[in-house]
């Protein structure tokens, strides 16, 4: 099976720091390649993969302020749907622009969405809907003017995390620093429970963290540890008493989340969007609605078994099974039964 999967160009796939869609893209394509399938990733040059590599733009936009992001999307997309025919199927981990060139090639397209940025988006998808496959990345991202293949959930490389049975002494936030992600209720619940809180992630608001967080930060009980590559994400996931996930939308899916259960770290998370499919109450960690609640189950925290965390993680989010859910929605897309 010839697979080409079509990354975002706003990072480098896999991501050096931040980049959900360019991780999962990255474990898609190296779970397919170890599967035997024949996989030509198209990301930025600078991408790594154990596949095939093709590219026009050589950095990621985020990194180079110089390129313009709107030319080199149409000439990164363009650049593969022109070599469309080459491949079985194609799988997009790119929204909803490379759904307008689905008419004009012969080759199959799956395309993941990773969540909907606005409504305004929808009447694309709905648009080309009977000519491309959707997959959701849990139930509760699921529009109801869409039709769906399949769900499949986010799947992770779970050697890159380290079970850590020991329970830490600190609290961590994990993920980029905007209002939707909760960065101050997390420092609120801190504060709260008088522990301290490490706080790593991107700055994606810049006004939110200058009003709401910096001024909290004192390198004591409250500390910003920059955007974390992988070695030290697995260091403060598993050393962490719990990860504070406090989101204040209805979050697709939240690979911290899962992360951070790979390495033993219950999760402490508001009760909103994909939560509920992720974190299994009292038993992976505690699905709350509020600052106060989440206080409280704080306290309860040290009750999770920390193996089970891990065994719920590696069951439901592996890269392993998320490969064969992909490879079972291509052979229903290639080989459909009559």
């Amino acid at each position: 099976m010839k697979i080409a999967v079509l990354a975002p160009i706003c990072w480098r796939t896999p991501p050096r720091h931040y980049g959900p869609w360019e991780q999962v893209a990255s474990n898609i394509t190296e779970g397919l390649v170890k599967r035997g399938c024949e996989v030509t990733l198209f990301a930025t040059g600078d991408s790594l993969t154990r596949g095939k590599l093709s590219y026009t733009c050589q950095r990621p936009y985020e990194e180079d302020k110089t390129l313009d992001p709107k030319v080199w999307e149409c000439l990164h997309i363009a650049h593969l749907m022109e070599r469309a025919a080459e491949f079985d199927i194609i799988h997009n981990n790119y929204d909803f622009l490379p759904l307008t060139y689905s008419r004009l090639v012969k080759t199959p397209m799956v395309t993941t969405i990773h969540g909907f940025s606005s409504p305004k988006i929808i009447p694309v998808f709905k648009q080309y809907n009977k000519r491309n496959h959707y997959v959701s990345i849990s139930n509760a991202d699921r529009s109801p003017e869409l039709k769906y293949i399949a769900t499949v959930y986010n799947g992770i490389d779970v050697d890159n995390f380290t079970l850590k049975e020991s329970v830490g002494d600190y609290l961590l936030y994990f993920g980029r620093i905007h209002p939707d992600k909760g960065t101050h209720e997390a420092i609120q619940i801190a504060k709260r429970i008088k522990m301290k809180l490490i706080i790593s992630g991107f700055i994606q608001d810049h006004n939110y963290y200058k009003e709401k967080v910096e001024p909290f930060i004192n390198g004591d009980d409250i500390v910003y540890a920059g955007n974390s590559g992988p070695e030290r994400r697995d260091t403060l996931l598993g050393n962490a008493y719990a990860l504070l996930h406090p989101i204040s939308f209805a979050e697709p899916f939240g690979l911290s989340v899962a992360e951070s259960m790979l390495c033993g770290t219950p999760v402490v998370a508001f009760n909103k969007g994909a939560m509920p499919e992720l974190i299994v109450h009292e038993k992976t960690g505690f699905l709350v609605d509020n600052v106060d609640e989440a206080v409280c189950a704080l306290k309860d925290v040290k009750q999770i078994d920390r193996n089970s965390c891990r065994r719920w993680a590696e069951k439901k989010f592996s890269q392993e099974k998320m490969v064969d859910d992909y490879i079972e929605v291509y052979r229903k897309i290639l080989d459909p039964v009559p």
